[in-house]
C-alpha cells in the first residue's frame, strides 16, 4: 500500500469536506472492487467442492468413515465435518 497526498488527488470541494472530519491524521480508503472467494482463481474451490460431493455420496452408499478418510488421506475428522455438513 503506498500513500498519496490527498490534495494531489481529491477535488477541492471534497478535501474540505473530508478535513470537517479527519484533519491531519492518516484515512485509510479500501479497495472498492469485490473480492472474491477463496479459491476461484486458481480452481482450487472447484476440486474441493467435487472432492466433498463424492465424499458425501461415498458416505450415503454405505462406505465407512475410516475407509473414506484411508481413500482420500483425509483424517477421520476431517471426513467426518466434510459429511456432518
Amino acid at each position: 500500500m503506498k500513500y498519496i497526498n490527498a490534495a494531489d488527488v481529491l477535488p477541492k470541494d471534497l478535501l474540505n469536506e473530508i478535513l470537517n472530519y479527519v484533519d491531519g491524521e492518516l484515512l485509510y480508503i479500501p479497495i472498492s472492487r469485490k473480492k472474491k472467494k477463496w479459491g476461484t482463481n486458481s480452481g482450487s474451490r472447484e476440486y474441493y467442492d467435487k472432492r466433498n460431493k463424492e465424499i458425501i455420496n461415498q458416505y450415503k452408499n454405505g462406505m465407512s468413515i475410516n475407509d473414506i478418510a484411508k481413500k482420500h488421506c483425509l483424517s477421520y475428522d476431517s471426513v467426518r465435518k466434510i459429511v456432518n455438513k
